[in-house]
């Protein structure tokens, strides 16, 4: 299984790279991450230069599909060139937005009539375009998920491997790369946040 993790220039490293690192540490099970991008080199809100490892086309194939968050977010959803490469489809696929990415979402008529969360920095604009932003780092419905706050990454990146592989898989790569000595309570905290229990699996 192949999740895409969309990353336009201007990206926010942590939204892009947590959650793309977290969902690669299940890559032995067959769950593997790629920063996605619109073309061969993108450049981070902060310099950081990277050069994606799949081009958009691959959003078609993947099974799931992040938006990572950025500067730039609200000239992306002005680009129809940039949005017709986002055929997502709910119904086949799970879908996630990391803070700005919420736009994105939105733009394609993928909130309509369903909250969303979003940084506190892009949540007007998200308002703006008739979504109710929640006062909280992560909220699903059905197979669409949004996350706010750049650290929120990581309930994206579990959300994406508990819906795939399942809740101890999702439990083993958050202990991983949880704090020394604070594995026990940030695990607690994350599948709390996804809310995986009540989620059916794919």
């Amino acid at each position: 299984m192949r999740v895409a993790v969309v990353t336009f220039d201007g990206f926010n490293e942590l939204d892009s790279f947590i959650a793309s690192a977290l969902v690669n540490r299940c890559r032995n099970d067959g769950l593997e991450a790629f920063i996605t991008t619109p073309a061969p080199v993108v450049t981070s809100m902060n310099g950081v230069e990277v050069t994606g490892q799949r081009p958009m086309e691959f959003v078609r194939e993947a099974e799931v599909v992040l938006i990572g968050s950025g500067i730039r977010t609200r000239d992306v959803i002005k680009d129809d060139r940039l949005l017709s490469m986002l055929p997502l489809d709910p119904s086949r696929q799970l879908i996630g937005s990391q803070c700005s990415g919420a736009l994105v979402l939105a733009r394609l008529g993928l909130l309509a009539g369903r909250p969303a969360c979003a940084d506190l920095t892009t949540r007007p604009f998200v308002e703006e375009m008739g979504v109710t932003v929640l006062d909280e780092p992560f909220h699903v419905e059905g197979n669409i998920a949004t996350a706010g706050g750049c650290l929120a990454s990581q309930y994206l990146g579990a959300w994406a491997i508990a819906r795939t592989l399942g809740e101890e898989a999702a439990r083993a790569a958050v202990a991983y790369v949880a704090p020394v000595g604070e594995q026990r309570e940030t695990v607690d905290r994350v599948m709390s946040a996804i809310g995986v229990r009540d989620a059916a699996l794919l």
